[in-house]
């Protein structure tokens, strides 16, 4: 697993991978050509255009009809934040790049295409610390490449319009049964539409020491992108994972429903690390799921910023004996921005343990919330979960709330709830001014240090990222 990175270390060095990330370059839109653009909204035709253009086999085309048949039954979600806003029938459902392929060499992608991800640093990324990286523009995946010693150990690192023709059988044994299309109304859409994504499989006993990563990028105007990722960690197998994202800012809505299933075999480990900094256009509903077996541990890290509307409670099923679970999440809300983030835990197997660290911030009448849920069944005997969530408001505007749910099965179980929301110590901000700093540089200060337990856990570039992220939210 990946060494996690001091707070000091992340102070003193700035690795020139993203020294010159501004928010012009995450919400600029490029000027390129399309092969493919399906018509807006969601119905049939357009869903056989999506399996067509990726030559999938009858059973996916099957699959997708029966998800759409289940959108169309279900009602919009009203428990969390408004989605009025949303009109599914203006999102482009399906858009491919002119040039676009699946290209092992940098220098195969399409050149505007290629700059986009030179500018948020992917190719140089991939140089310095990645084990293999995957990018996806739109619907289309444009690059994909893995290091060849850990093809030889027999590690499969896709993109997933490959995999369903050259690993049909294990991806269709694992393919939407974490996350059925049944769950609900976007995963049913995300059943009906997806397109690209990552499958990577790790065979038993395999430890990968670096991180592998996918970046996936919106770019046509009312887009959306469903990118799907399936993740298998055989027994005693390890690896991290790294999800970036972003989107340009339009002025019309797009949408993001992509679905993550991870499965952790007996006594494997796995991290899966994600920066979505989508434009304040995009309505972010992505499901992440993963199923862990006896003695295996998941560890979610995660931080969201940039998105209008946030959704996002990634869950971790604890199905064996001594399985494990570890959700450390950040969540930025500016103004007109709306975060409701936060964990999902399914207690099953004994002597389950799983821990929840949630921090947000809330500028400018941005709401962040927590929402979560700890389900400890009947079968979890001696099950133990603790939940700390932390909110940090920098006006007096803004708003943070907390909303667990805690529901317990069996007596023998330990469970702690701990939550607090505050404000920038006025204090301590004027000592820092004194101290010859302008206010906007004491409140990053605070705030990195505020973050610095989890952003400390992302390995070193991506913890610089995320601070330079947070400095321009703050900004």
């Amino acid at each position: 697993m990946t060494h996690p990175v001091t707070s000091s270390e992340i102070t003193k060095i700035t690795p020139h991978i993203f020294e010159g990330l501004s928010r012009e370059i995450f919400d600029g839109q490029d000027d390129i050509e399309y092969h493919t653009m399906a018509l807006a909204g969601i119905n049939e035709t357009v869903v056989r255009q999506i399996s067509k253009n990726g030559n999938e086999p009858d059973w996916m085309l099957q699959l997708r009809l029966k998800s759409l048949a289940i959108f169309e039954s279900k009602p919009m979600p009203t428990w969390g934040p408004d989605l009025s806003g949303l009109d599914l029938q203006s999102i482009y459902y399906f858009a491919k790049p002119a040039g676009a392929t699946d290209a092992k060499s940098w220098d195969d992608v399409p050149e505007t295409i290629k700059n986009t991800f030179e500018k948020l640093g992917i190719p140089e990324a991939e140089r310095q610390m990645l084990a293999g990286v995957g990018a996806q523009y739109d619907s289309e995946v444009v690059y994909h490449k893995l290091k060849d010693e850990l093809v030889e150990q027999g590690v499969i690192f896709e993109d997933m319009s490959v995999a369903i023709h050259h690993h049909e059988e294990l991806l269709k044994k694992y393919f939407m049964k974490a996350v059925p299309a049944s769950d609900h109304k976007f995963a049913a859409l995300h059943g009906a539409v997806w397109s690209g994504g990552t499958f990577l499989y790790v065979p038993k006993g395999v430890k990968i020491t670096e991180p592998l990563q996918a970046y996936f990028r919106m770019n046509a105007k009312s887009g959306g992108q469903f990118e799907h990722t399936i993740i298998i960690i055989e027994d005693e197998a390890e690896a991290h994972y790294i999800e970036g994202c972003s989107a340009p800012k339009h002025g019309t809505s797009s949408l993001h429903a992509g679905c993550v299933e991870v499965y952790v075999g007996k006594s494997a480990k796995m991290r899966y690390s994600s920066v979505e900094n989508w434009s304040i256009d995009t309505y972010n509903l992505n499901t992440k799921r993963a199923i862990v077996e006896e003695q295996g541990f998941i560890e979610w890290i995660g931080g969201n910023l940039g998105s209008g509307v946030t959704m996002l409670y990634p869950c971790s099923v604890l199905k064996g004996d001594d399985s494990k679970a570890r959700h450390i999440g950040v969540a930025f809300a500016n103004a007109g921005q709306v975060a409701d983030t936060g964990a999902k835990v399914i207690h099953i197997g004994a002597r389950t343990t799983s821990e929840v660290i949630s921090k947000s911030l809330s500028k400018a009448g941005g709401v962040a919330n927590y929402r979560g849920l700890v389900n400890i069944l009947p079968s979890a005997k001696w099950a133990v979960s603790q939940v700390t969530c932390d909110g940090l408001l920098l006006d007096g505007i803004s708003r943070s709330d907390t909303i667990p749910d805690i529901r317990v099965g069996t007596p023998d179980a330990l469970v702690a709830q701990e939550a607090s929301v505050g404000k920038i110590s006025e204090a301590t901000l004027a000592y820092l001014k004194s101290r010859g700093l302008d206010e906007t540089k004491a409140k990053q200060m605070i705030v990195n240090g505020f973050l610095a337990p989890i952003v400390s856990e992302l390995p070193l570039e991506y913890a610089v990222e995320m601070n330079i992220l947070i400095g321009m939210e703050l900004e």
